[in-house]
């Protein structure tokens, strides 16, 4: 074979030994690349997997939410008794009793056990006593009070839990309400008092200014108004506690409260315990088509 080789390599001319030569080097070098292998590092793989977050839920609709807001075992379109984002703070499970009808059993099952005992009470006392010529018998022992059952504890305790739920509502429900302050018949603090004297001089000058034009020289009267405004000066709503009996007039005062505002923005001292301060004066349509308001 070798011998066949050489003569064959003899016979070749000097370019195409060169071509053998050169594609002999060519199939070695790709041999050798081939044999090497390439892989990333760990620390550069991309890992897909991210820790998934599961609420269990206890109800379940047929239509799928249009906006899912986190992961469940079913579907749930909506759920609860507010609009707002919150999520329930109480392990209670879904139950279709009515609200105070498990505390309601309890009881009742309390009082049956009860009746029993005096019952048995009642029993014991109508036995008649022994003769003395009777042989003694052995005295009745006493009549063990009877043991709530698990089934009477259970049921108490979901309604202690139900009852804990409704208080923690309601203090939630009351920890969000506005800090309200009243500027009425009772003398206020100074910083509630240079306040309310910037805001009676603003409505008197704009009352006394858009005095109703149908009212002028002909109809006077008063009327008790409560004004609510709130941080930035701005009117959050106007009640009316007294009218005057007169349309046109109750209508003015009405008017003016909105003409003027806004008002002067609380300043500090108010604003940090007071979300809606509450101003309740009365108001006088009066001679000269002027406009005044006092405190009751």
């Amino acid at each position: 074979m070798s011998a066949y080789l050489h003569e064959t390599w003899e016979g070749m001319d000097r370019q195409s030994r060169l071509l053998t030569w050169c594609v002999g080097v060519s199939l070695l070098l790709h041999a050798l690349l081939l044999s090497f292998h390439f892989r990333f590092p760990d620390a550069l793989k991309f890992s897909s997997t991210q820790p998934l977050e599961v609420i269990l839920v206890n109800a379940k609709t047929k239509e799928k939410p249009s906006k899912a807001q986190a992961l469940a075992q079913a579907n749930l379109d909506g759920g609860g008794n507010t609009d707002q984002n919150r999520r329930a703070k109480t392990p209670l499970p879904v139950t279709k009793a009515s609200e105070g009808r498990d505390l309601a059993e309890a009881k009742r099952r309390v009082t049956e056990l009860e009746a029993q005992q005096q019952r048995l009470l009642a029993l014991a006392k109508a036995t008649p006593p022994v003769a003395a010529s009777e042989a003694p018998r052995q005295a009745p022992a006493e009549v063990p009070a009877p043991q709530p059952s698990g089934r009477d504890l259970r049921d108490l305790a979901l309604a202690a839990m139900k009852l804990q739920a409704q208080i923690d509502r309601r203090h939630e429900e009351y920890q969000k309400r506005p800090r309200k302050q009243f500027i009425g018949a009772n003398a206020s603090e100074y910083r509630f008092a240079q306040y309310e004297e910037e805001w009676r001089n603003k409505v008197e000058r704009v009352g006394t200014l858009n005095y109703p034009a149908e009212a002028r020289g002909k109809i006077y009267g008063n009327l008790r108004l409560e004004v609510t405004i709130r941080p930035d000066g701005s009117v959050d709503s106007v009640r009316l506690e007294r009218s005057s009996g007169l349309k046109v007039l109750d209508d003015a005062a009405f008017r003016i409260v909105r003409m003027a505002a806004p008002y002067g923005e609380f300043p500090p001292d108010i604003r940090k315990d007071t979300d809606l301060l509450i101003i309740t004066r009365t108001w006088f349509f009066g001679q000269g088509d002027a406009v005044w308001t006092k405190r009751d």
